[in-house]
């Protein structure tokens, strides 16, 4: 993985015609072995980009970005993207596929992110779910941003476990800005995907719409609907102006 410089401008700081994005879920399955930072983009991770030129190059620069959102296919058609996605593939669908993958051969899978409480549910429920594999948890320190210190403890943690499989929840733009700084010094050979909100959800602690809602693209309107005080800037604030950044990328290509 190499860093890319990210084209700026008046309006704009990533332009997702430009991204190379995961076309389908059945893509999953083709995915190299070996150490790979895979990210998410949905509707809120492109507004913050636009504002945020760490955030913007780390998912710019990983190895594979995936339409975590049903908007993403429907704006990269909009702005006639070279090889556009075709459906959405949710952070919880990439999950789903690599704990499968590895519980049918065995493996050792870690979860660094949210807090003890949640890491507890997620141990409980893997044990059960999957047998195979071997899960280990760490909680990090709960502060907008890691001391040099509290890095070498986490990296050194990752780099003493080594796991098959690494999952990072530190909410986003957090966790992704941190995996991507701290991607060379991460001495492990495995897929690392930053999926934040899917640690509540395999942990319970937070419900998925039901499918209807998923199917019909109206994932996002069920959490706002369960929490309006949290989602309500994501979502009614952040629809609108995901369409205004379209609109100005569009006007600007």
């Amino acid at each position: 993985m190499q860093p890319i410089q990210i084209k700026t401008g008046h309006h704009m700081s990533l332009y997702l015609k430009d991204l190379d994005i995961l076309r389908d879920k059945s893509r999953l399955s083709n995915l190299p072995e070996g150490k790979l930072l895979i990210n998410t983009i949905n509707a809120h991770s492109y507004n913050m980009a636009q504002k945020d030129a760490l955030f913007a190059e780390a998912l710019a620069g990983g190895d594979v970005l995936i339409p975590d959102g049903a908007p993403v296919p429907w704006a990269c058609r909009f702005l006639k993207h070279k090889n556009p996605p075709v459906e959405r593939c949710a952070g919880w669908d990439l999950f789903v596929f690599e704990m499968e993958r590895w519980n049918e051969k065995g493996g050792k899978v870690m979860f660094v992110g949210s807090s003890e409480k949640v890491l507890s549910l997620i141990r409980q429920r893997a044990a059960e779910i999957y047998p195979n594999l071997e899960i280990v948890t760490l909680s990090p320190p709960f502060k907008a941003e890691f001391t040099e210190e509290d890095n070498r403890e986490i990296i050194g943690y990752i780099n003493t476990i080594k796991p098959d499989l690494l999952w990072i929840g530190m909410t986003a733009p957090k966790q992704e800005k941190w995996t991507y700084s701290n991607w060379e010094k991460m001495d492990i050979s495995c897929h690392v995907a930053c999926v934040g909100a899917v640690f509540d959800f395999f942990a319970g602690t937070t419900k998925r719409a039901p499918l209807w809602w998923q199917n019909h693209g109206m994932e996002w309107f069920y959490r706002l609907c369960s929490e309006p005080k949290r989602m309500f800037k994501r979502y009614v604030v952040g629809n609108p102006l995901f369409l205004y950044n379209v609109l100005m990328e569009k006007l600007k290509s």
